[in-house]
């Protein structure tokens, strides 16, 4: 442990003791803890951003922020490692020169490599994605390239490798529009069959290689983000008594498993080409962790009681002191489920009797009632976090109800797109508002978890972008392009500065909208600002990708969304992609704009608050990678146009 705060025992006549005597220096015990002279240089300061003294509501105030701020996290392990390998090395080098072979020198030293690439290979995955920790995570976001490279570049790469595994693909048969879908009667709305706006299938596909590679993979993908936003809330979801890698893997097997009857049934093979259907079972297969991590409570009955009894101090304020009982809510729950109802008898009160002390117990309502009128707040909390899942998932069939109704009416002019988009942004705000309510960002707030705040609001604010980048390819000329982009960096520009001043969060404030500080507030939001930035780029990048991967690859059948070779249509490979370019790059330009303008007239670095995030909570690097990927699986998997040998 670094000798961040040195203590100076002794008692509070001491000269050492009355030069720290200050609330920043507050006494614990014996000892007082007095805060390195280095974390208050004017480096550090520039360094901590809000954490400096100017920001004293900031969610960032706690020793994690300044053992990371100041970079002084413990290495030990490293150390030891480094250490031990240093004298395996030493004594490899020993036994080579004792041998005076310079063949087996060099084999040594290729193995010696060898091993320690090894190793601190072994040890990365370890400190970034398994378990991260926070120097580990630190260095990584501290430059601008790996910080891109992790965050953009890896994430979108993922999702466009996974798209760009080449099907095995067969040729449709004539009567393929029969295996399609079920014969429509004469009246029914199905006759008159319009092509969707993303394309008939054009090929068949093998249903196995679909199963096991490429929904396999979205479904591992979907596990491994709700497993960390587990991993965020601090509550293993698996039982303890099967361990993760047995509860998982039951339930990828499972998830691959279902859809085969399904698909072997010739009445009921029509299901599997809807892409609603596979997206739809990869929903219950991400709530099952929820379903067990409710189980698990109910089963320990978390909700009736407290997870752990009460200490010998905590019972000083209890009857259970008084009357001899160990824990006063455990023993009375059980002593009401013996009697079922307590003190059935009645007593007049006595004005002029003399004071009494009795171990009788008062009369009160019976078991069944008593126990539903109190919960834990942990459960409850549960509940409230279970509810900000729902709506996440929500949104996203949301954005595939708006997705599928945009694409099956057009083409649209440029007012028709306008509304659409912007009625899909302000869809996403207010699902984004109501689960930023329900998570909170302090303590004592429903949920009270700044990391899941900033996770699910990554989710959303990736959400909306995908959805917005797959209209792209179906714009038909520049101006539509122009307005879109030119309404969006415009209010970028405009309405976040706006929105960050005393004056918006004290009208907020007044109406009730928000009860936090005004500094906990101006972190909030340009905490958002970053988040958009990752958003906007890492689904620009994904979807230029998947352009390219899919126009020219081998599964440009498969995705007839960018084929782009119907003579009917009005839409074009290369407006659509030097657009997006031209698209991205002004998006670039109009962050730059914001953040300037937010350091300029606030005095906060958005780049900075973001690595701070990044760095005082590890386990956001490896969530956010998970939920871009998954959003970004989704988006593509909407769009895939299926049809089973």
């Amino acid at each position: 442990m670094p000798d961040f705060f040195p203590f100076i025992p002794g008692t509070e006549n001491g000269r050492a003791a009355r030069q720290h005597a200050s609330d920043a220096s507050p006494l614990l015990g014996r000892f007082r803890a007095v805060p390195s002279a280095g974390v208050a240089s004017s480096e550090a300061r520039r360094q901590l951003g809000l954490l400096s003294v100017g920001g004293r509501g900031s969610v960032h105030v706690g020793y994690g922020a300044l053992l990371v701020a100041a970079g002084l996290e413990s290495d030990e392990d490293d150390d030891e490692d480094d250490e031990s390998f240093r004298n395996n090395d030493n004594n490899n080098n020993t036994g080579v020169i004792s041998n005076g072979n310079n063949g087996s020198k060099g084999v040594t030293g290729i193995w010696k490599t060898w091993r320690r690439f090894v190793r601190l290979s072994r040890r990365s995955v370890r400190d970034l994605w398994v378990a991260p920790r926070q120097t580990a995570v630190m260095r990584v976001v501290e430059n601008w390239w790996s910080r891109w490279g992790v965050l953009v570049f890896l994430p979108a790469g993922l999702a466009v490798a996974w798209c760009a595994i080449p099907f095995p693909q067969y040729p449709l048969s004539p009567d393929s529009r029969a295996h399609h879908s079920p014969k429509p009667s004469p009246d029914s709305p199905s006759e008159n069959h319009k092509v969707p706006g993303h394309g008939e299938a054009r090929v068949q596909v093998n249903f196995w290689f679909f199963l096991l590679v490429y929904y396999g993979f979205y479904n591992l993908t979907a596990l491994i983000w709700i497993t960390k936003v587990f991993n965020l809330y601090s509550l293993n979801w698996w039982p303890s008594t099967l361990g993760f890698p047995v509860t998982v893997s039951l339930i990828a097997i499972l998830s691959l498993t279902a859809p085969i009857p399904i698909y072997l049934v010739p009445a009921a093979r029509f299901l599997t080409i809807h892409n609603t259907a596979w997206i739809s079972w990869t929903f219950v297969i991400m709530a099952m962790p929820v379903a067990i991590a409710f189980c698990i409570l109910m089963t320990h009955e978390r909700h009736l009681g407290l997870r752990n009894s009460l200490s010998e101090t905590q019972r000083i304020f209890t009857s259970s002191w008084w009357t001899g009982k160990t824990d006063t809510l455990s023993v009375t729950r059980d002593y009401n489920r013996r009697r079922g109802i307590l003190g059935r008898g009645s007593h007049s009160f006595v004005p002029d009797a003399a004071l009494q002390v009795t171990d009788q117990p008062r009369q009160a309502l019976p078991a069944f009632m008593q126990r539903r009128r109190w919960l834990p707040a942990s459960f409850v909390r549960f509940v409230w976090f279970c509810l900000a899942l729902f709506v996440g998932l929500l949104a996203y069939l949301a954005g595939e109800a708006y997705a599928e109704i945009y694409l099956r009416t057009l083409p649209h002019n440029s007012f028709e797109t306008i509304v659409y988009v912007y009625s899909w942004v302000v869809t996403v705000h207010l699902l984004d508002a109501l689960t930023g309510w329900i998570l909170g960002a302090s303590e004592g707030e429903r949920v009270g978890s700044y990391p899941l705040s900033w996770i699910f609001k990554l989710y959303f604010m990736l959400t909306y972008q995908t959805y917005v980048r797959a209209l792209y390819a179906r714009l038909r000329s520049p101006t539509q392009f122009i307005w879109l982009q030119g309404l969006s960096s415009g209010f970028l520009i405009v309405l976040t500065p706006l929105t960050m001043t005393q004056t918006y969060h004290r009208l907020l404030s007044m109406i009730g909208l928000t009860t936090q500080s005004y500094a906990s507030y101006q972190k909030i939001c340009t905490r958002n600002v970053f988040i958009r930035f990752l958003a906007e780029n890492v689904s620009m990048l994904t979807f230029l990708g998947s352009i390219l991967v899919l126009h020219f690859g081998a599964n440009q059948d498969v995705y007839p969304y960018f084929a782009f070779d119907d003579p009917d249509e009005l839409y074009d490979f290369e407006l659509t992609f030097l657009a997006a370019l031209i698209t991205w790059a002004c998006e670039l330009a109009a962050s730059f704009v914001l953040r300037g303008l937010i350091r300029y007239i606030f005095s906060v670095n958005a780049n900075v608050e973001g690595r701070m995030d990044l760095a005082v909570w590890p386990e956001l690097l490896p969530t956010s990678v998970a939920v871009m990927l998954h959003v970004l699986q989704s988006m593509l998997f909407s769009i895939i146009r299926l049809h089973f040998r």
